[in-house]
């Protein structure tokens, strides 16, 4: 079974397509979204839940892998990219959250993640997961703070798992619902519409700001 080609209704930039992402790319491309938005600033942009939920439900329709394969290899490329993260805060220090505002990094953003471990400490690794944007920066401000990397290490695995299992199960038993079935290309569209909705606030946010 082939993915059907994305609908012609554009909601935001092509690459923020999950249903577009996994059909360009396949698996090395979920994998590959996963790791960079898991701990490498370039990455908060990216449709993290909706990516997985998307694989969930394509497994479930056969296009991608078994789902025993995505409950693998998942958990393990949001486990890494957080590891690469808490390297880049470590070796860079404070220095990394010092940059300037461009046209998608905002201090707010610095703000947010640190307000999540001022009310959570080192929970918050495994709070950030289902946190978009905080989910890119809290391994790195784990690193700029120095927190122990055997507290961080188990945080980060709990965290991995629970967002890459929890999620991708959850779109996969929801694809074998006949209605999700039968209306898999709108569901993947509403999918994407609900992860563009905190960048778009973000990006007005930051446009009032300016």
């Amino acid at each position: 079974m082939t993915l059907a080609p994305p609908l012609p209704l554009a909601l935001g930039p092509k690459w923020l397509d999950p249903d577009f992402l996994i059909e360009t790319f396949g698996m090395i491309g979920i994998l590959s979204i996963v790791f960079v938005e898991s701990g490498l600033l370039v990455g908060f942009l990216l449709p993290g839940d909706s990516l997985l939920f998307t694989a969930g439900l394509l497994s479930a329709s056969g296009t991608l892998p078994d789902l025993w394969v995505l409950l693998l290899t998942i958990p393990l490329a949001a486990i890494a990219g957080d590891q690469v993260g808490y390297v880049i805060g470590r070796k860079a220090g404070p220095s990394v959250f010092n940059r300037p505002d461009s046209r998608f990094f905002r201090a707010e953003y610095v703000e947010r993640s640190r307000e999540f471990f001022e009310r959570y400490g080192a929970r918050t690794i495994v709070i950030a997961r289902f946190v978009p944007i905080v989910r890119t920066l809290a391994p790195v401000m784990a690193g700029v703070s120095r927190m122990n990397y055997r507290t961080f290490l188990t945080y980060n695995v709990i965290g991995g798992v629970a967002w890459g299992v929890g999620v991708t199960t959850l779109g996969y038993f929801l694809g074998q619902v006949d209605f999700v079935r039968a209306n898999l290309e709108p569901i993947i569209l509403g999918i994407v519409a609900l992860s563009i909705v905190p960048i778009a606030i973000e990006l007005a946010r930051a446009r009032r700001a300016s």
